[in-house]
């Protein structure tokens, strides 16, 4: 459906970096698109849980937000990318890359989505952001890097963390109301209660506003798919698509 804002300032168009894997039979299972979070790429889904997800058989992508593209444009390419794909596709966002599939649900209608970690509060993040790492998060605020240490992103993502480029942008402190899904997919919310970057009690607001309850990792940081145990997330999430599709 094309939109006022679309047809008065539509997107400029972009290259999409999407990495994919696919299993030798998927038939019948349904494309899975992986959305990366603040700072993160393709790469953060393609270390583990893309090639586990076609090791189950799914078809399995991820993509790379556009370099500077605001939440409007990256909701344009996950839209664009899962509109291209030859089956009606499940969502999974990480961190904000769960902001932007949400929204993205307002306009594709999914299959299914799974938000992991999901930032659906800049300001709640930005709190945590602050109480767990002051100093990596102060100059984020003057339009400097966001710092993120191991003990917000986990364990396992210690060897990742000069790859997190995050540079978060002020739309990320709007509270806009988030679109009602398209064809009410089912929706699952994945965290940590020991994330510093998504408390607890975000998961269980996020969790409620689409009718369930969080699925809980203990003992895991913000990146639970770059986390040691990896596999225990990614491996309840295709259980549960198992049983919802």
């Amino acid at each position: 459906m094309l939109r006022f804002d679309d047809w008065t300032n539509p997107v400029p168009p972009a290259d999409r970096e999407v990495v994919a894997l696919l299993p030798d039979d998927h038939d019948d299972q349904p494309p899975v698109l992986f959305v990366p979070g603040l700072g993160h790429g393709a790469w953060a889904f393609a270390e583990h849980w893309l090639g586990h997800t076609a090791g189950r058989g799914f078809p399995a992508h991820a993509v790379t937000p556009r370099a500077g593209g605001d939440l409007r444009a990256q909701v344009h390419d996950v839209v664009q990318v899962a509109a291209s794909l030859p089956r009606q596709a499940v969502l999974v966002g990480h961190g904000v890359g769960a902001l932007v599939v949400a929204r993205a649900l307002g306009r594709y209608p999914a299959r299914a989505a799974v938000l992991v970690a999901p930032v659906l509060d800049g300001w709640a993040a930005l709190a945590a952001a602050l109480r767990a790492n002051p100093f990596g998060t102060l100059p984020a605020l003057f339009g400097g890097r966001l710092r993120l240490n191991q003990r917000q992103l986990g364990t396992g993502a210690a060897a990742y963390l000069e790859r997190v480029d995050a540079r978060p942008r002020a739309e990320l402190l709007s509270r806009a109301r988030l679109p009602k899904p398209v064809g009410a997919p089912p929706t699952l919310i994945v965290g940590s209660p020991d994330d510093r970057v998504v408390r607890r009690s975000a998961l269980d607001r996020a969790a409620a506003r689409y009718g369930g309850a969080p699925l809980l990792f203990p003992g895991m940081g913000h990146d639970l798919m770059l986390e040691t145990n990896w596999t225990e997330p990614i491996d309840a999430i295709l259980d549960w698509l198992g049983k919802e599709i």
